[in-house]
Formats: C-alpha cells, structure tokens, sequence
C-alpha cells in the first residue's frame, strides 16, 4: 500500500468544493503570482534598452565592453538558472523565489549606484543570479500545480508576465528619459535618469518577494519529501478531486521513484552523453534566442536612432512593438490548448523566417551615410515603413510561438524524476544562448544590419525543421505521464 493509500485526504468532506471554476480561478492566482518571476526577467532584460546610449557616454566603453556589460546579466542568469534546480528539489520551489526576489533587490539597486562600467556589469550580474532562478522555477511551479487541460494557458503566464515585464521597462525608460530631457540627464538626487532606469527594478523584487510568500508549496515537492497531508490539501485546493488526491499522489509517488536520490547523473543517456528529451529542451532554448528576438528589446532604441530616428521616436516605436508582443501572447494564451504546441512552433518558426529575411534585404540594400562615427544604413520613405513592419510581424510572429510556447514545454515534456535538472540545464543553456547574440550584436550590426538579420533568418528556418524532426506535442498529457 502507498503512502497515499494510508494519509487522510484533508477536506475530504467538502470535496464538492475542490472542482470546477473555484479550483480554476485560485489555480490561476497561484500562477500569476509565480509567474512574477517571467515579469522581473522582461523588466531587467529590457530596461536597458533606454539605458545603452547613456551609458556608452558615462563610460566610454567601446563595443565589445558594451556589450559585455549588456549581457553581464544573461551570464548570471546562466548560472542562477543552472543552480535554481538542485536548490529547489532540496529547499523548495517557493524557497527559491524568495531568495532571488532578494538577490535582485541588491542587484538592482546596486547597478542604479554603480560608480564605474566594471561595477554595472558585476552588479547587473548579480541581478542576472536572480533572474535565472526564476526563469527556472515559474514554469515548474506552473505546471505542477495545474490541471492537465488548462496547463498550457496558465504556463503562458511566464511568458506574459515576460511581455509585460518588457513594456512597463520601456514605458519607465521613456518617462524617465523624457522627464530628464534625456537618459544621460540628472533626474532625482543627482542621480542621471539610465541610473533610475536600473532602481525602478526595486519595486517588482518587493512584490514578487511577497507573493512568493502567500503561495503554496509545489505538490510534488511535497510529495517527494514525504509531506502527504500537505500535499494531498494542495491538489484539493489547486486541481481539484478528479481524480481524487490520493489517487494523484500515488501517481506522483510512481513517477518520481522514491528510492533513487535525484541528480544531475539522471539526465545522462546515449544521445551524446543526455537524454534525448534533455537535448530537445536545450534546443528549444537555443533556437528561442538564436532567432535573435531579444536584439529587439535590448538594443532596438538605439538601432532606430542609428536608421535615422530620433530617440523619442525610437522609444516610441520600441513601446509599441511591446505592446504588439503583449498582445500576441495574449493570443497565444487563447490557442495553446486549443491548437497544440507543435502547430504553434512550426507556423511561428515559418513567419520569423519571412520577416526576418525582409529585415536583412531591407537594411542589407540601404544606401549608408556617417552616423555617430560609424556607417549607418538609412531607410527614407517606403523602405522605413516596410522594416518597421517587418520588425513587428518578427515580434508577432514569435510572440504566439516561440515567446510562451517554449515555456510552457520546458515545464511540462520532462518526466518528475529529472523535471527540476533538466529545466536547469536548458534554461541555463536558454541564458548562454541569450548572452552570446546579446554580446555578438554590435560587433554583427558594424559588420551590417544585413548579415545580422540574415543570420538570424537562417536560425528560424533551422528551427522550423527541428521542431518538424524532434517536438513532440504535449497538449492535454498529465505530467506523470512524460517520458
């Protein structure tokens, strides 16, 4: 008899109480609240969007340190991402958001007070740790409190969160900035608006340390610490009697495999030394940011200002691309259940490619003129127009595939017993993947926009044959049921 078989099932009396749109409803509270981690990622990985020229000026850093110090943050969230996941399999899911709301507190209070480059870019690091762990955790807490047939909405929270994350960033950058006459400019205390930029972040890591604190532990965290009561309450309140709690945690206890102490020796197997389940999520996670999306939000103010924009047009045009993503995920959130994952992947992999390729003729075509010391394409008249479409259908395009679709994967297509490592290591291979477009981009984009657009085009079309080839689809599967 299992340990489910001999704990009381708490509230059992009331199990009427547990099902339907109640059971739905607090499941989606819990979610958003976790998937106030995806927010403090879209908010520090965009923030510095509005911050880059500021800080090309204060510091005089050149390309390579400039990019470097932009992706410093990517390179902790590396490494958060990679520990996040032993740490939460020992300590709790809840434990970890707890700690990273704190680590990013310090970090960006810290890069908004930074007296030099090197400063900023350890500091952005340590804000990166934070990060990185909660990159891994939201989508794992998601799926193990959800009920299989609106997992795949509530773990498009994540990516939401991530939009929206990305919108109030440069929404803040552009009051700022223009409450300043300009992101070099002293706002508050002497402080220049890019630094106000940074401790803005405060606020989020507050928030999100609170609600971390008001929702419940994972279910099958506590089932694999032997904390049946606990758990079998949890699956009451959050997923309801079908089947009957019990019934639940017996599968979990199944699945898990008790009796083998989980590590990173798990994810070993014949396909190059993983797993071929493990390949396929660090794939995803590689191919998500090979696209080149977050060149977009990172960099996109000062790329509109080099094709002959002015800054307040620039972070205009770079807000309302935000709100175009949010938008889109909005729409992603409406089809995943219904469409499937795979569908979703294969027609956003097909539609990055088409508007990235226009990207790269368009600014690969463009006569070139002296801007700020370097070439610079320029795009008069209809050729302006047709790039700041194309960048936009890039950004729908991946916004209702790519953005929440790979989320919603990586926190579902892996079996209990290697969830939290495997999620580790691709969301950690997600973050490498991140910092080295991040850090490649200025030195591509003085090459020219050209070949960066048209490299990026070739990584969409390679996504598209490797989700054909390798993705299979999750849609409505149970957790205790993945391979």
């Amino acid at each position: 008899m299992s340990t489910a078989d001999r704990s009381p099932e708490p509230g059992a009396t009331a199990a009427s109480s547990g099902d339907g749109g109640s059971v739905v409803g607090k499941t989606f509270l819990i979610a958003l609240a976790a998937a106030m981690g995806g927010f403090l990622f879209g908010y520090d990985t965009s923030v510095i969007n509005g911050a880059v020229g500021a800080i090309r000026t204060w510091s005089g850093a050149g390309d390579v340190l400039l990019g470097f110090s932009v992706a410093s943050a990517l390179l902790g969230s590396a490494v958060g991402a990679w520990f996040a996941g032993p740490v939460a399999d020992r300590y709790g899911r809840i434990a970890v958001m707890q700690l990273a709301a704190v680590i990013f507190l310090i970090g960006s209070v810290g890069s908004g007070l930074a007296w030099d480059i090197w400063a900023l870019t350890v500091l952005r690091f340590v804000g990166g740790v934070a990060v990185g762990a909660a990159s891994v955790i939201a989508p794992a807490y998601i799926a193990e409190v959800s009920p299989a047939h609106i997992r795949g909405r509530l773990g498009s929270l994540q990516q939401l969160a991530i939009v929206v994350g990305i919108f109030l960033a440069l929404l803040c950058d552009y009051a700022l900035a223009a409450a300043a006459g300009g992101a070099g400019n002293p706002l508050w205390l002497g402080l220049e608006a890019w630094r106000w930029m940074f401790i803005s972040m405060a606020v989020p890591s507050v928030i999100y340390g609170v609600l971390a604190g008001i929702i419940p532990e994972s279910p099958r965290f506590l089932v694999s610490k032997k904390r049946i009561a606990e758990a079998a309450d949890v699956l009451r309140r959050f997923v309801g009697n079908r089947p009957p709690p019990r019934v639940k945690i017996a599968e979990i206890e199944s699945s898990i495999d008790q009796e083998k102490r989980q590590s990173l020796r798990d994810l070993a197997g014949p396909s190059f030394g993983l797993l071929p389940i493990v390949w396929t999520g660090i794939l995803l996670s590689v191919f998500q940011q090979f696209v080149g999306i977050n060149v977009i939000f990172y960099y996109s103010s000062v790329l509109w200002q080099a094709v002959g924009y002015t800054e307040e047009d620039s972070l205009v045009i770079t807000v309302a691309t935000s709100v175009t993503n949010i938008l889109v995920t909005l729409v992603a959130i409406a089809l995943i259940d219904r469409v499937g994952r795979k569908p979703l992947l294969l027609v956003g992999s097909a539609g990055m490619t088409l508007a990235l390729g226009t990207m790269a003729y368009i600014f690969g075509t463009a006569p070139t003129e002296m801007v700020n010391g370097a070439m610079a394409p320029v795009l008069d008249g209809t050729a302006g127009i047709v790039a700041v479409v194309a960048a936009n259908l890039y950004v729908v395009f991946f916004g209702v595939s790519w953005g929440p679709v790979v989320w919603v994967l990586l926190g579902e297509m892996f079996s209990n017993r290697i969830r939290a490592y495997a999620l580790a290591v691709a969301a950690a291979a997600q973050w490498a993947a991140n910092f080295l477009v991040s850090e490649s981009f200025p030195s591509l984009a003085s090459a020219g926009l050209g070949i960066a657009y048209g490299l990026y085009a070739v990584m969409a079309l390679l996504s598209l044959l490797f989700v054909a080839r390798a993705v299979r689809e999750t849609r409505g599967r149970e957790l205790e049921d993945m391979e």
